[in-house]
């Protein structure tokens, strides 16, 4: 007598029987991912997303994103009895109010804060590591897509309460469209529908926040993801790893594990900070007023920049053909554009100099990549300059500094201290090749000194392999003709770069 199958196995035969769903199940379950600790800010930037999520949801059910007229008649004594917008007093409402408001939004903030500090950190990653080189350039710019995505959509609800704050933030906004050549002031008028600050932005504001930024990222983050597997993970240079396979765990149970702790620790230290540490208290600015703007007004991190461009940039006006452009549209419009054509661009002019042809699945050591690694600290001070330009003010009213002496200082810096950088890391990266040259032909310095018998100091190196495979050849990449002179060695050919064997680990072909 036949023995009928358990019921389990019965319905998944009768769903893969509907749906076709076991091979490609058995596919994700057994993919394999990198065990290096760097492939999880990608994993960070996409829990944050999720919390933003869950947040903003919450928040959604109380805010009314209106700009009709209302008098706060609410917890918060210091501002009952005054008019603001039903903007503000909703969110003063979901502040004080509503059960376990100001814990959720204040969640909400430092959620975005985070995601788009993941986004940042998780790029710098692939540029350091050369993870954009071929095939991977349209993941490259899909990250630079969601990265002005995410922007777009912190200051669209950094805007939406309504407050002093944010409000001068608008209309800085305002400014950088206004000074668009011929369509700035018909973008404006669209935008606002009128002159500044009209009565609809809070409402178009909401709709871009809560409904068309959040579905291009979602969809922006599917396509990224759907690359990811198809394409298959880089991976650093270690024993077993080759350009053709991917060694590391399998989703179950090692991965998935991991990435479930790590969505774990992100719920829990977003929960921590929106619960003891107070970000943007918007009470304490009060309802925007057009003709008022607020002193010591600083946006969230990601946009200082933009501000230190705005505050830096000399009042120079340019006129041509009949036409008149503005010192805000140079930082405004012409620097971020400027900026992001660059990182567009810069896989394939990299892809054009170095002359790659195939697929690069194996990751590069910043310090083996010389020019890039400057190239990206150049970037970082750049930013850096910008930033502390932002809060120029505040530096000069706290230690009784000129600010025009401020200024000036941020002007000078933001064209000097960049090509400093540049050549700082690029010597620093030369010198580390450098170093590895040595260690691999002589083993890595103890500290150990020993006298021979016939009176010789010498130091004791610990040898990197057995004697029989010693001098081992250098494996970074392509060296300098500067220091080639020096005496350094190129880089070894792949089947000479193989080291000791390594433990036994899952291996996925690119093929698959």
């Amino acid at each position: 007598m036949r023995r009928r199958r358990p019921r389990v196995i019965r319905v998944a035969g009768g769903l893969d029987e509907r749906f076709q769903a076991a091979t490609p199940l058995r596919r994700a379950v057994n993919k394999v991912f990198p065990d290096h600790w760097s492939f999880m800010l990608g994993e960070l930037a996409l829990y944050s997303f999720v919390v933003l999520v869950l947040t903003g949801t919450f928040v959604a059910l109380f805010f009314d994103p209106s700009m009709r007229e209302v008098s706060y008649d609410g917890s918060y004594t210091p501002l009952r009895g005054m008019p603001m917008s039903a903007a503000y007093d909703s969110t003063l409402n979901i502040t004080f109010d509503v059960r376990g408001g100001l814990l959720v939004r204040q969640m909400h903030h430092w959620a975005a804060d985070l995601f788009v500090a993941a986004i940042v950190v998780h790029m710098a990653r692939i540029f350091l590591t050369g993870a954009f080189r071929k095939p991977r350039e349209a993941n490259w710019v899909i990250g630079i897509v969601m990265f002005w995505l995410a922007f777009i959509e912190g200051f669209a609800g950094y805007s939406l309460p309504d407050d002093g704050l944010s409000g001068t933030g608008l209309r800085i906004a305002a400014s950088i469209v206004e000074s668009m050549p011929v369509i700035g002031t018909w973008a404006s008028s669209a935008l606002f529908g009128g002159e500044f600050p009209g009565e609809v932005i809070i409402g178009r504001l909401y709709i871009v926040h809560v409904l068309l930024v959040p579905g291009a990222l979602v969809a922006l983050i599917s396509v990224h993801l759907a690359l990811i597997v198809k394409q298959k993970h880089t991976q650093w240079h270690r024993p077993e790893h080759a350009n053709e396979n991917v060694v590391g765990e399998r989703m179950v149970p090692g991965f998935a594990g991991r990435s479930t702790g790590l969505a774990l620790i992100v719920f829990a230290v977003v929960a921590a900070l929106g619960g003891l540490v107070q970000i943007n208290p918007l009470w304490l600015f009060g309802p925007y007023e057009a003709a008022v703007v607020s002193s010591a007004s600083q946006p969230d991190w990601y946009v200082m920049f933009l501000d230190g461009a705005l505050r830096l940039m000399p009042p120079w006006e340019v006129r041509a053909f009949g036409y008149t452009l503005s010192p805000v549209f140079w930082p405004g419009v012409v620097l971020p554009g400027v900026l992001t054509m660059l990182a567009v661009a810069y896989p394939f002019g990299s892809a054009w100099r170095h002359r790659e042809q195939g697929a690069q699945n194996l990751l590069q050591r910043p310090r083996d990549a010389p020019t890039r690694t400057a190239a990206a600290a150049m970037a970082v001070t750049f930013y850096l300059v910008l930033a502390v330009s932002a809060a120029n003010d505040l530096i000069a009213d706290k230690f009784h500094i000129s600010l025009n002496a401020l200024v000036w200082a941020g002007r000078i810096a933001a064209v000097l201290l960049p090509p400093l950088a540049f050549y700082v890391a690029r010597r620093l990266c030369l010198g580390f090749q450098q170093r590895d040259r040595v260690r691999l032909a002589h083993g890595v310095e103890t500290g150990l000194v020993i006298r021979t018998p016939e009176g010789e100091y010498r130091e004791i190196e610990q040898p990197l392999a057995p004697a029989d495979r010693l001098p081992l050849p250098y494996a970074g990449w392509a060296v300098p003709k500067r220091m080639q002179r020096l005496g350094v060695a190129q880089p070894a050919a792949p089947e000479a770069q193989k080291a000791l064997p390594a433990p036994k680990q899952e291996l996925e072909s690119v093929d698959d």
